[in-house]
């Protein structure tokens, strides 16, 4: 039976790859006004909101807050960068080892241990990203770095969300990045130009969506466990691969698709070895 958590996780990675498919249309203009339209979206119906409910704004950790919102600008920007530039499902899948390099700095700073078959996983993970990187020669060496960047972000802004998890409001934590957001791309405004016709479109699409995708994350995982609701998020690159095929002609070789099988193989190996130990 499809559960509501479940129901929640799908729509909202539905959401997700419909913004970074709007993100990808958005190509013509400079990443970072692409960064501004997606945090601009969800800043402005949270911040209210969260004076309207008197939700603390400034947080009880700050400092941490910042860190986790100025990684997470990172991580969104050169990830907005490397979809530019290459096929969407392929920028999606490698970003994926986020959770990998999560593991590893939990690991190191907060003492969290990973157990033989997760190393496994993580090798086969890597694996899939020297095939998929081998055999697409779309790949360049500068979009491969970014979306490596991109991912280690990831992976940071992780493990600083199990630390501020249960020290801060999670709108608090969101109106962070999406207000760091909105700060720094405002340093590349020379760079900028007006929307016109159709593309307003996909300028308030992108925000919407991401708002939208954020919400439903956050409500799947306070209805089921991580264990249960893991595995589908990687829903979120079966409809990037859709998008990218129907929208921009994206198509793969055997090759390079058996890297992305490897990725998310080694992402499932890892939710397994998680699972059977009892873990999150």
């Amino acid at each position: 039976m499809l559960t509501k958590g479940v129901a929640y996780i799908l729509f909202a990675t539905f959401s997700f790859a419909i913004m970074n498919a709007l993100a990808k249309e958005l190509s013509s203009f400079h990443p970072m006004q692409v960064v501004f339209f997606r945090a601009l979206g969800s800043f402005v119906f949270i911040f209210p909101y969260m004076l309207f409910r008197k939700i603390s704004i400034r947080g009880n950790n700050p400092g941490m807050l910042l860190l986790r919102a100025a990684i997470g600008v990172l991580s969104l920007s050169t990830f907005f960068v490397v979809i530019q530039r290459i096929p969407l499902g392929s920028a999606i899948s490698i970003r994926y080892l986020g959770p990998i390099f999560g593991a590893i700095m939990a690991f190191y700073f907060l003492k969290e241990k990973i157990k033989p078959l997760q190393w496994l996983s993580f090798a086969v993970a890597f694996a899939g990203v020297i095939v998929l990187k081998g055999f697409d020669i779309r790949i360049d060496t500068l979009s491969l770095t970014l979306v490596l960047i991109s991912a280690v972000s990831v992976g940071a802004v992780f493990t600083l969300l199990r630390y501020l998890g249960t020290r801060e409001h999670y709108l608090t934590i969101i109106n962070y990045f999406m207000g760091t957001a909105v700060l720094v791309s405002l340093f590349f405004t020379t760079n900028w130009r007006i929307p016109v016709a159709e593309e307003w479109w996909s300028v308030i699409g992108i925000g919407i969506t991401g708002l939208i995708g954020q919400v439903f994350m956050t409500r799947a995982f306070s209805m089921e466990t991580t264990s249960v609701l893991a595995p589908f998020k990687y829903m979120e690159l079966v409809y990037a691969l859709i998008l990218g095929f129907f929208f921009f002609g994206e198509t793969y070789s055997w090759l390079p698709f058996t890297g992305i099988l490897l990725i998310i193989g080694g992402m499932f190996l890892n939710i397994y070895a998680k699972q059977r130990g009892g873990g999150k």
